[in-house]
């Protein structure tokens, strides 16, 4: 199989680009063949000869179904084929009368073997009928290994809502042409089990949204020194840990200097970690490369007037937690920065700047990118990316044990020492993201916020080309 591409499309540029393709002179029939086929491949090798039911639809997901299952009888797999609705597409139906074996009513529950759900594909947008959710729910129940065909059925492509309460959960999902939103939104997400990707000649789209990828992070120069690597400075508040924690993480990532500005010389300062105590002075440091400002600041004047000395500074700038409670439209600055709120953060900002908090996440974090002039880091369980402009980048799953506290603020500090060593938001953002998941695996389960920073130079290094 061919390397699997970055773009994640919606319905609308995902039928848009099978039209392109068909018009292009690659007929219908041979998209489904192709899809067919490869669906059927992969229940075959992961059934590994276990008997497959395939759960065909009315439209042309179902048709897929119809090809993967006469592929799977051409290599002696044992293949139930059952027709929830008949086929109402031109394609389906083509692909029906090529299937030669036996085609059951929904009232067969076939068990012991693999489930192949091709009763809906991505354009679904309600919620599955009392009958098909029965039939769906009783048949994942009696098959051990359950693959979904592009989205298990009851998923909405856009947005990742599940339309049906109680959906079963899938074990491999295998995306048709693209990534779509759902295989990495909440709460689709868990839903989809392990993805796997079939090309069928989708070109690249252009706007479309990213999957996030492993960057391609070089070493410092041979006559590299700390200021040239680049100097962060990060602003302490009244809760200097999480700002330790965060200096922590940054040293990791690649700055070469890390620098604390605090109103005191707080308790348990590494060796490494310059502090300085000179009530932001500093700031007015011509070396400094970035600046984080956020996290343990906390929301009273005082944190106000450190926020708005780190904005009238004009560096490259990483705003986080308290600080972006603070945040509003008219803030000083014309430099590159970085929003990195959580869903309760977003939703404040969103006040803030006006804006109307509705629709997906990733055309939430579009808008405030847009009125903020600020790439924004939307965290979460299915974080994402959006940049001034329309650019989307999407994270893919990451370890669920990084919902501990003080994760965020090495995420930020990761950010925050990429923006340093570049300058650049969008890709310090993307980079900080990547590390930070890496960071996750490296750990394995059950770690604490110290131990994600501390293993930040390992992801370092599974990144350098």
């Amino acid at each position: 199989m061919q390397a699997e591409p970055r773009q994640v499309l919606d319905v609308a540029a995902m039928r848009a680009a099978e039209a392109a393709l068909i018009a292009g002179g690659t007929s219908a029939q041979a998209l489904m063949e192709m899809a067919g086929r490869a669906l059927g491949e992969w229940a075959r090798r992961l059934g590994a000869g276990r008997p497959v039911t395939v759960l065909c639809g009315p439209g042309n997901n179902g048709g897929d179904g119809y090809v993967a299952a006469r592929y799977l009888a051409e290599r002696g797999v044992p293949v139930t084929v059952i027709a929830a609705r008949e086929p109402g597409t031109g394609e389906a139906i083509a692909a029906r009368s090529l299937f030669t074996g036996e085609v059951q009513g929904p009232g067969v529950f076939p068990r012991g073997g693999v489930l192949l759900d091709c009763l809906f594909g991505s354009g679904l947008s309600r919620p599955l009928p009392d009958d098909l959710f029965f039939l769906l729910s009783g048949l994942a129940e009696l098959n051990p290994l359950r693959i979904a065909a592009d989205l298990p059925s009851g998923i909405e492509a856009d947005s990742g809502a599940v339309l049906n309460p109680g959906l079963p959960a899938f074990d491999v999902t295998i995306a048709l042409g693209a990534w779509k939103h759902a295989h990495f939104a909440m709460p689709a997400a868990p839903l989809m089990g392990a993805l796997r990707f079939v090309d069928i000649g989708v070109a690249a789209v252009p706007g479309a949204a990213q999957l996030l990828a492993r960057p391609r992070i070089a070493a410092p120069a041979a006559d590299a020194h700390k200021y040239r690597r680049g100097l962060l400075a990060v602003v302490a508040g009244a809760m200097p840990g999480a700002a330790l924690l965060a200096a922590e993480a940054a040293q990791r990532s690649g700055a070469g200097y890390v620098k604390l500005l605090a109103e005191h010389r707080p308790e348990g300062v590494p060796p490494a970690l310059v502090c300085d105590t000179a009530d932001l002075a500093a700031l007015a440091d011509p070396r400094i490369a970035a600046i984080l400002v956020g996290p343990g600041l906390g929301r009273d004047a005082g944190s106000a007037a450190r926020l708005g000395a780190a904005l009238a500074a004009n560096r490259p700038i990483v705003i986080d937690a308290d600080a972006l409670a603070l945040l509003s439209p008219d803030s000083p600055g014309t430099v590159p920065r970085i929003l990195t709120p959580h869903e309760g953060e977003m939703a404040m900002l969103e006040t803030a700047f006006g804006l109307r908090a509705s629709g997906t996440r990733r055309a939430r974090a579009r808008a405030l990118a847009d009125a903020a002039g600020a790439v924004v880091v939307l965290k979460g369980p299915d974080s994402l990316i959006a940049a001034p402009g329309g650019a989307v980048t999407v994270a893919p799953r990451a370890s669920e044990w990084l919902s501990v506290a003080g994760s965020g603020d090495v995420l930020a500090g990761i950010i925050a020492s990429r923006l340093a060593v570049h300058g650049e938001a969008h890709q310090a953002a993307e980079e900080g993201l990547w590390l930070h998941g890496e960071a996750a695996r490296t750990c394995g389960a059950a770690f604490t916020a110290g131990d994600l920073a501390a293993a930040t130079g390992h992801a370092i290094k599974a990144a350098l080309v």
